[in-house]
């Protein structure tokens, strides 16, 4: 929990491709890519373009990453690679798999801004930016007076326009010259250089702490700049782009078309000069149609001259050179091919084609004259379907000519142009024209001259909703034809091509223009971003970063759609989008983008340092206006500019302005047509100034204030927002700071519309503020005052000089002239209200309050603080100590929780509601929602795990906490009432709760979680600190896994296993509560959870068997495992281990397989346990020393373990025969007569032990049919009589070991004795051992070849190359059945199967039976296989009725462990190949358990799936054999 440091995981997954997602990282975080379950054991390769430390970026240049396994272990939940990130800007990563892509991204590392002498950061939310048009500057002497404004208004960042020479427009953005300076700037004795611009900006950075950025425009250039004459290969011109030549015939055509109109030819057909409405408009419509397209004939461009081609035919057709040997392939058509040169009617078809599909049928003249008059006709159609095609973008054309002429003369808010002239023609003109204008017709063969033509250029300009990945002036598209483009006459589009070996001079000119730029400026605005080509952008962005590493790049984008956005922020690593408030319609909508654009919720829960990579929106810089767009006060109002400039300096993200809105400016300032200059500088400045403007102009008082109170709580952390529509035009905007609990609250009254004419209400909704407010930071309203009007000036941009505001600074809420009262209400013990009742909050006002919990709040967060920071440095700002603390509290929590034992740490972290029940509690239930999983900690923290990341703070949870103390009293309360160290950890969260209660209730949640999760981590740590070094040093998988010892593994109220012998030492126990006397406590394992974890139906005995070695000899619980082996021991009756245990007194002995398995954990133990082999010597205290004895008290008759292991040995091979006790409904309601007669025993030929009838089920596939209604009642489902595969094995293993220990003379038995025909016979383990080992596979494999002479029933066999289920059983054909039994046998005893044959079975049983999670429990092939588990469906299906298909399909998790670890170890035998492609297998089919585990609000593993791995409701959610396998599994791996 300790480290600081920021690491981000991404989580890598098979073809997941993540261009468009977009991933924000700051410098100094760490990044680490990991393998996501689709990827675990696969041979991944990351690779990126991030530099080494020290090196260069190249974009072009990748490398792979290392990757890291920190332990080295089994599985690959821990390998990572990393990259620390110290550089600015986007970075690619892709991963291979093998040589295959699989999948990629980029990152995007903010850069870090610095200003000011002593270079102190400027934190990207602190960026308060001001627009300035350059040229509105005036000569450079000036400049420091005039952008001495935006210092004194409290700017931290200015963006000019462009610096350049700009062409014959004036405009901002069309330049002449992008390596010159505009040469307005100098003055004839003085000219100004970019050198005396670089000192300029470097003055404003160190002494003024302000940063520069510019813009720079890469889309195009000035139509009269002087390089493009002489480089017209850098423009889209008529000879390297043929495919405009349509679109330019038709410009020329509307030109000619516009002067005619200017010089009143077509007065007559209703079009004057000027154009005042619809019918003239209509009139203009029909003059293109009737006269312009007809004489033009665009159709042409596009088609094939008729004539000529089918000459061209009939000459192929006569000559004879038509091939008849190759065949026309049928999918190719006829169809028109566009002549690269686009001249009229220069189009052609494919010969081939034709003369493949017109085929005359002699070579008569006749036939050839038909033949061509079939192809005249086709070519007659492809041109027709031409001629159609243009029509359909003609009629495009005139629709958008006219939408062009409406807006600039017609429309309401267009410019009104008025007449058409030659200098305001119909329309603007898309190309370039630097010849004398002729005629139409004598200007067309300039096309065809190359010399002239490539002086005829594309202008640039935008398309309403295009595709802005798509370059409209490339072949392809359309938009000048159809006339689509809003077009920029004064500019010329750029022509890159696909790298700078295209255009060499371009790309040169154009990276020393960014080079210039860089070198002098710390940032760049990327004008028409979404416009200019990607690659383009790149490569000019990477050369700036070679110069300016922490580069702030930002972009205005008009994509429409987020996902477009992502785009050209990734790739670009744009550091800042620009948002304007402009756009919302309302103040409603703009306080949503207040919201929206930065910030967390308040109260937010505390995010780990270490946590995934999640997917972010970009980077605001939000702008009340920017300067392209229109002037709010004439859509809004004068009193508007306060209110929702105040409304945008509280979001959490860079903020701007553009120069004039602050001065009330009341009209655009146009970055075309303005001349005048900006107003200077002047504190003494009167109103009535037009030059010059001071603290009193407009509304730049108040704006110092915003913008400085921006700064603040962006360098505060402040770093959680709240939003609140207090009423249609008031806004509330909070932002709160998550350490010191301080608040701002800025409450602001919009005016979009003008109070002068429009009604507002005197009546002001209250509003309560929680917490006490400190200061009334600033309070400013904006009020008329008496001076002359506005009157627009000639050489200054002025502003309204008659609007002000009247601002106040940091008073007492008394002093308010807004406020006419505050009360203070309190709600709930320890929360303070304020109540504010305003009187002068009147439209354009604002009013902002800095508040602080209330004092007793404040002490008992910093308390909580200061007890948090021994879980994480986090807290320690905001921190208090103090003495008077609880006791409890003074040692640290690691010290309480290492007091608990493992038994101990399952009550504190789980126990599900029956466990929780015999206690008399319950886990807690969250009102409208649901309980809990479990009542010890982990139940909150799964639920706790799901909201965190999201900050899902509406959840019902979170609701529950706020509303009352319950939940808290709980989970205290809950350990109290326990005793000793539980207790202890009660206490403590007592205490900490104690604070907890005492914080105002939106922060509970918060607070609740950050306790909650210290104590957590610290409970699991101390788990881990008390088991093996395998879990203590083990993968974060192997950790998890581990929990399952501890979440199955506890102590009830009532002892579940009976009681030990007297003579054993190291049996824990307890006080009784009620005889006060003292009595065992030994922990038993639950089979499962709910289902499977309380009274008489926690302890199976195979169950717990078969969990034993994973879920305590694994992780080293060896006292525990002892004891367990030892009380079942106890039980032993007819040689067997009873199945459900009913603590020893309603045992039931009715499976023949639980003794085996506690025969292998025996063996197991004496193999893990340091002096493991002390075991057999334990005193064992038989509960039925004889069949028939009634129970008797431990102590009564002790029995070293080894006798009564070999009494185990020695009743099977007897024969074991006997009926069930109370057989009968009573014990099994749906068993029939027969099933109640159990019989085991070893066939004296094979050695095999069998046993079972038709009529009950003594193996793990235990299901007994219970449908009526299908009359499967009675009748098990899957009997497995005769010798089951596993216990075959079992016994293998348990006789070779008893061999073993017999030869070492550990184990005092060689042999068994046993009655026969009226003679004792001895058998011994040696006998015993090499019988099953003969017989295995002869009796148990199925052979893959059909004349087998072993094989006694071939037409059973349904599989070959397989292992049989069981042999000898009372149905022969369900021996022949694929189940995956096979593999435990392989396990334990893999010295029966031939290495070859079992391989080869293995890879049946994958390709079979593996699910994503299970191994399913039959084959699908097999004609009653059934894949979903649906205990409650009772139909007519006696194959599926009540469940009956239990164990004949559905996917059970545990056999997958030993599936694994039988391929794991029959691979070592299959060589190097097969062993590292079971590795990966095994890996990857982890990998899913890791994400089911991770996600499972039980954590844990289920006890089945339905088919294909889906979630089955009937399964137990978390099963102890299921998760010891899978550990069994890592182990062996």
């Amino acid at each position: 929990m300790g480290h600081s440091k920021q690491v981000r995981i991404l989580l890598l997954n098979e073809m997941e491709k993540l261009e468009r997602t977009l991933f924000r990282l700051e410098q100094g975080f760490e990044l680490q890519f990991r393998l996501g379950p689709t990827l675990q054991g696969k041979a991944v390769t990351v690779h990126t373009n991030y530099p080494f430390p020290g090196e260069t970026f190249n974009r072009e240049k990748f490398r792979s990453l290392e990757w890291e396994n920190p332990l080295e272990r089994e599985d690959d939940s821990d390998k990572y690679c990393k990259l620390n990130l110290q550089q600015a800007g986007s970075f690619q990563y892709y991963f291979l798999q093998g040589t295959e892509k699989s999948g990629g991204g980029y990152i995007v590392v903010d850069p870090v801004l610095r200003v000011g002498a002593d270079n102190q950061v400027l934190p990207l939310d602190c960026v308060t930016l001001q627009t300035f048009l350059a040229k509105c500057l005036g000569p450079f002497d000036e400049w420091e007076s005039r952008l001495r404004v935006a210092k004194e208004s409290g700017y931290n960042m200015i963006h000019f326009t462009p610096l350049q020479a700009l062409g014959e427009s004036r405009s901002c953005y069309s330049l002449a010259d992008q390596l010159e300076l505009n040469p307005d700037f100098s003055r004839p004795n003085k000219k100004c250089t970019w050198h005396d611009v670089g000192q300029l900006v470097e003055k404003l950075k160190k002494e003024w702490n302000i940063l520069c950025i510019t813009d720079v425009v890469y889309n195009h250039t000035a139509a009269n700049s002087r390089w493009i004459q002489e480089h017209p290969e850098s423009a889209y011109n008529l000879v390297n782009s043929p495919h405009l030549k349509p679109a330019w015939v038709l410009d020329r055509a509307l030109w000619h078309l516009s002067c005619d109109v200017a010089g009143g030819r077509y007065r007559e057909k209703g079009v004057p000069a000027l154009i005042e409405n619809d019918h003239q408009m209509n009139c203009i419509r029909k003059i293109i149609w009737e006269e312009v397209f007809p004489k033009i004939q665009l159709w042409e461009f596009f088609q094939v001259d008729v004539d000529k081609a089918v000459e061209q035919f009939r000459g192929l057709l006569t000559q004879g050179s038509r091939k008849t040997t190759t065949k026309p392939d049928p999918q190719q058509h006829l169809k028109i091919l566009q002549d690269p040169e686009y001249r009229r009617r220069g189009c052609t078809v494919d010969m081939n084609i034709a003369l493949a599909t017109f085929v005359p049928h002699d070579s008569g003249p006749a036939a050839i004259d038909e033949c061509c008059g079939w192809f005249r006709r086709r070519i007659e159609d492809l041109n027709s379907e031409k001629h159609q095609l243009v029509n359909y973008h003609q009629e495009q054309a005139v629709n958008c000519v006219l939408g062009n002429v409406f807006y600039e003369r017609l429309a309401g808010h267009g410019p009104k142009l008025g007449p058409v002239t030659r200098k305001y023609p119909l329309v603007t003109r898309y190309f370039t024209f630097p010849f004398e204008d002729t005629t139409l017709a004598e200007e067309e063969p300039l096309l065809h001259l190359p010399h002239r033509a490539c002086f005829l250029m594309a202008h640039n300009g935008w398309v309403m909703g295009d595709d802005p990945l798509r370059n409209f002036a490339e072949p392809g598209s359309d938009v000048y034809l159809r006339r689509e483009l809003i077009c920029w006459g004064d500019s010329v589009k750029l022509r890159y091509g696909n790298g700078p070996e295209d255009c060499p001079y371009l790309w040169a000119h154009m990276k020393k223009y960014t080079e210039i730029t860089a070198t002098y400026f710390q940032g760049v605005r990327l004008d028409n971003c979404h416009s200019t080509p990607l690659h383009v952008a790149e490569y000019m962005l990477d050369a700036a970063r070679k110069l300016q590493p922490n580069l702030y790049v930002v972009a205005e984008l008009f994509t429409g759609s987020e996902d477009l956005d992502n785009v050209f922020v990734t790739r670009l690593g744009i550091s800042s989008l620009i948002r304007e408030a402009m756009s919302a319609y309302n103040s409603h909508e703009e306080g949503r983008l207040v919201y929206r654009y930065g910030g967390e919720p308040v109260g937010s829960f505390v995010q780990p340092c270490l946590r995934p990579l999640v997917p972010a929106i970009a980077h605001a810089l939000f702008m009340d206006i920017t300067h392209d767009n229109e002037c709010p006060i004439v859509h809004r109002s004068a009193y508007d500019a306060l209110p929702s400039s105040t409304i945008v300096s509280m979001a959490c993200c860079a903020s701007g302005s553009t120069k004039g809105y602050d001065e009330l400016v009341p009209h655009q300032i146009s970055v075309v047509s303005e001349e005048r200059l900006y107003t200077k500088w002047n504190p003494g400045a009167s109103p009535s100034d037009t030059g010059d403007v001071g603290l009193q102009s407009g509304i730049i008082a108040a704006r110092r204030a915003v913008n400085r109170l921006h700064q603040e709580l962006g360098a505060g952390g402040f770093s959680q927002v709240y939003v609140d529509q207090v009423d249609e035009d008031i806004v509330a905007v909070t932002r709160h700071s998550p350490s010191s609990h301080q608040s701002v609250v800025a409450v602001s009254r919009t005016a979009f519309r003008n109070p002068k004419t429009s009604f507002y209400s005197k009546e002001v909704p209250q509003m309560c503020i929680p917490g006490k407010i400190e200061e009334v930071v600033l309070e400013a309203r904006t009020i008329e005052r008496n001076t002359k009007p506005y009157k627009k000036d000639e050489n200054s941009i002025n502003g309204i000089p008659d609007i002000t505001v009247e601002i106040r600074e940091h008073i007492q809420l008394y002093e308010s002239k807004i406020v006419k009262q505050a009360g203070v209400t309190t709600k709930g013990p320890n929360e303070y209200i304020q109540e504010i009742e305003f009187e002068n909050l009147s439209p354009g006002s604002v009013i902002v309050f800095r508040v602080s919990l209330d004092p007793h709040a404040q002490v008992a967060v910093g308390i909580l603080r200061n007890h948090l920071t021994q879980f994480s440095p986090h807290f320690r700002s905001g921190s208090l100590v103090v003495d008077n603390a609880d006791p409890v509290l003074k040692v640290p929590f690691a010290s309480i929780a290492a007091r608990l034992t493992l038994a101990e740490l399952n009550q504190v972290l789980y126990r599900c509601e029956s466990e929780e029940r015999e206690d008399g509690g319950g886990c807690y239930n969250v009102p409208n929602w649901s309980s809990l999983k479990y009542a010890g900690l982990q139940g909150l923290m799964s639920v706790l795990a799901e909201i965190r990341p999201k900050n899902d703070l509406g959840h019902p949870f979170c609701d529950n906490l706020r509303s009352g103390d319950w939940m808290i009293d709980y989970v205290s309360g809950r350990l109290i009432a326990r005793s000793g160290a539980i207790a202890e950890v009660g206490k403590w969260l007592q205490a900490m709760f104690f604070y907890l209660k005492q914080i105002p209730r939106y922060l509970i949640p918060c607070y609740f979680d950050a306790i909650l999760i210290g104590a957590y981590t610290t409970l699991l740590d101390a788990a881990w600190k008390q088991m093996s070094s395998f879990v203590r040093d083990g993968s974060t998988f192997v950790k998890h896994l581990a929990l399952g010892s501890v979440q199955m593994c506890g102590v009830g109220k009532f002892a579940s296993l009976p009681l030990l012998s007297p003579a054993l030492r190291d049996v824990p126990c307890r006080l009784n509560e009620v005889t006060r006397e003292k009595e065992q406590c030994c922990a038993s394992l639950a089979a499962g959870l709910p289902h499977f974890s309380s009274g008489i139906f926690r302890c199976w005995g195979r169950d717990t068997f078969i969990a034993l070695r994973g879920l305590l000899l694994i992780p080293g619980r060896y006292v525990e495992a002892r004891n367990i082996i030892l009380a079942f021991a106890g039980t032993l009756r007819h040689g067997l281990i009873p199945n459900l245990l009913g603590e020893g007194t309603h045992a039931r002995y009715n499976c023949r397989d639980a003794v085996w398995w506690w025969l292998q954990c025996i063996q197991d133990y004496c193999r893990l346990v340091p002096n493991g082999l002390d075991i057999l010597q334990c005193p064992v205290s038989r509960m039925y020393p004889t069949d028939d004895s009634a129970p008797l008290p431990a102590g009564t008759v002790d029995q070293p373990l080894c006798e009564v292991i070999q009494e185990a040995m020695q009743r099977h091979a007897q024969g074991v025969q006997f009926r069930e006790r109370n057989a009968g409904p009573q014990i099994d309601r749906h068993m029939k007569d027969e099933g109640f007669n159990i019989t085991a025993g070893v066939d004296e030929e094979t050695g095999f032990v069998y046993g079972g009838n038709r009529f009950n089920c003594g193996t793990w596939m235990d299901k007994m049919g219970e449908s009526e209604r299908a009359r499967n009642r009675g009748i098990p489902a899957t009997p497995r009589d005769g010798s089951a595969v596993e216990i075959v094995g079992l016994s293998k293993s348990a006789v070779r070991w008893l061999l073993e220990l017999s030869r070492k003379n550990i184990f005092p038995y060689r042999e068994v004795t046993v009655k026969r025909h009226g003679r004792t016979v001895t058998v011994s383990y040696d006998e015993w051992n090499r019988k099953i080992q003969d017989n295995f596979e002869r009796l148990f494999y199925v052979s893959e070849d059909p004349s087998d002479a072993n094989e006694k029933n071939p037409h059973l066999v349904h599989k070959r190359g397989i292992y049989k289920d069981s042999h000898g059983a009372s149905s022969p054909w369900c021996d022949y059945q694929l189940r995956p039994n096979f593999t435990i046998a392989m396990v334990v005893a893999p010295e029966l199967f031939t290495a070859e044959k079992a391989w080869k079975a293995l890879e049946m049983a994958e390709k079979k039976l593996l699910g994503p999670l299970g191994m399913k429990t039959l084959d699908p092939d097999d004609m009653v296989y059934c894949g979903v588990y649906d205990n409650a469906l009772d139909n007519d299906n006696y194959n599926l009725a009540k469940g009956f298909n239990y164990h004949q399909g559905p996917e059970w998790l545990w056999p997958v462990g030993y599936f694994l670890r039988a391929k794991l170890y029959f691979s070592k035998l299959m060589g190097p190949e097969a062993n590292a492609k079971t590795v990966f297998l095994v890996k990857n089919v982890l990998s899913r358990h890791y994400v089911h585990l991770e996600r499972s609000p039980w954590k844990g593993l289920p006890e089945l799936t339905n088919e294909d791995g889906q979630y089955c409701p009937f399964s137990c959610e978390t099963q102890a054999w299921s998760i010891a396998t899978i550990l069994e599994t890592l182990y062996d791996l």
